[in-house]
């Protein structure tokens, strides 16, 4: 089998012309003329599916216990609670911008397959220590040990990135989205419930499922990066600074502030959405968790059925724009709507603004070789934990800056505005990065 020109898309970068084919493009076509190339295996993207989608279980089981657990430690004190639980955020954050490059080395060289595997003994161990917690430190210790070893999440896009073709990458990062989604709409479900018998035992079952995982990826996930496809470790990559480096062209840098503005706009939504229902529309905490799980629902449906066919119908860089486009519309919707319904109207807009990721992922993607694809996604990881460091404090502040009762006006919508400011950019950034030519 000969792979020639006419086999990529259109839209893809250099389509008319071989000698400008992008790195992963050209990589993966002389590889496949010389016969040495693995042919896409769908049954391993399902492996990873799984391994993604108990992962999400289990962080999502945690999220309706943990801060009430703080609370109980700090002896109801609410207020001093809110403040810890901030901190546990910011050092989760933390040791993510300063591990993930290392984790993402770390595939490169040893295969992708040993580092989702000891990520899921780290988090298991990891839930254990919360299980058994005596104290808030203890608490805090595993939020620390949590944010070293989550490498599963990035390792998993680099994975997919080894076993499928550069066109179609897209999608699939999409369908590893619908995972993340699901995840989160039936783990906190299970949390709630679970933890309503004893405030321990999501803990226990979040480590059963981590711990399960890890034997799940040592006996059955298949390695996706063969020995000869490997990169040497270097700390020089293996680190924040390092593994930013690898982001070399102006696409890449561009694609990644993309990504990092669409990550710290996304910080809006866990910041300040719970407090924003109650305070605006009065809402009880049923009515928030419904409305919750209504907006997982519209993402898993569109991470998991729409972006395909988008991405066909419209090319990466066409989805990309229209993506972030119905992020901006979205946050409008939210911080502007004076009652629930009309709140309820940016939901299916902010699903669709799911397009945007997975389609900026595959643009990077195929701009670097097999060889770098965890390195990439190690980068990406740290762009989103600078985000996760800076957009918490960002939008509670605005939005109490916005709702002060020391002024005539207020603007309880402020943080989602400025969230749709943040996209606004990103578009004009995507649209001058991936012009053709």
């Amino acid at each position: 089998m000969s792979i020639t020109k006419s086999a990529y898309r259109r839209d893809a970068p250099g389509a008319g012309s071989w000698d400008n084919l992008d790195e992963s493009h050209r990589v993966w076509a002389d590889e496949m003329n010389k016969g040495t190339a693995r042919p896409p295996r769908r049954a391993a993207f399902a492996f990873v599916f799984v391994t993604v989608l108990l992962d999400m279980l289990a962080i999502g089981i945690i999220i309706p216990v943990l801060p009430k657990l703080v609370v109980d430690f700090l002896g109801g004190d609410t207020g001093e609670a809110a403040r810890v639980y901030g901190l546990f955020g910011t050092v989760w954050a933390l040791m993510q911008f300063a591990f993930s490059p290392i984790q993402g080395a770390l595939s490169d060289r040893f295969g992708r397959r040993p580092v989702i595997v000891i990520s899921n003994v780290g988090l298991g161990l990891d839930y254990v220590v919360m299980a058994l917690a005596p104290s808030v430190y203890w608490l805090f210790a595993g939020r620390v040990i949590s944010g070293i070893t989550a490498a599963s999440i990035s390792t998993s896009y680099a994975y997919v990135a080894d076993v499928t073709p550069p066109e179609e990458r897209a999608a699939r990062f999409g369908l590893l989205g619908a995972g993340f989604g699901i995840g989160f709409v039936l783990g906190p479900a299970v949390g709630g419930l679970t933890g309503a018998i004893d405030p321990r035992l999501p803990f226990w079952i979040a480590a059963g499922l981590s711990l399960t995982n890890a034997l799940y990826g040592f006996f059955v996930l298949p390695e996706s990066l063969p020995p000869e496809r490997r990169a040497p470790f270097a700390w020089r990559r293996a680190n924040p600074v390092g593994a930013l480096a690898l982001l070399r062209s102006q696409a890449l840098i561009g694609l990644a502030s993309v990504n990092f503005l669409g990550n710290l706009a996304h910080a809006a939504l866990p910041s300040v959405t719970v407090l924003y229902m109650m305070y605006r529309y009065g809402w009880s905490e049923r009515t928030v968790g419904l409305t919750m799980a209504c907006v997982g629902i519209a993402s898993i449906l569109v991470q998991g059925g729409v972006i395909r066919p988008a991405v066909k119908q419209f090319g990466e860089r066409r989805a990309l724009v229209i993506g972030l486009a119905f992020g901006v519309a979205g946050f409008a919707v939210f911080g502007l709507a004076p009652t629930g319904p009309l709140f309820g109207l940016g939901i299916p807009l902010m699903a669709l603004w799911g397009l945007a990721n997975p389609s900026a992922q595959g643009l990077m993607s195929r701009r670097i070789g097999p060889h770098e694809q965890g390195q990439l996604q190690g980068a990406n990881a740290s762009l989103m934990g600078v985000a996760n460091l800076i957009g918490p404090g960002l939008f509670t502040l605005t939005f109490a800056f916005a709702i002060a009762t020391t002024r005539e006006w207020s603007v309880p919508g402020a943080p989602f505005l400025l969230a749709a400011m943040l996209l606004g950019l990103a578009i004009v950034v995507a649209v001058r990065v991936t012009k053709a030519g």
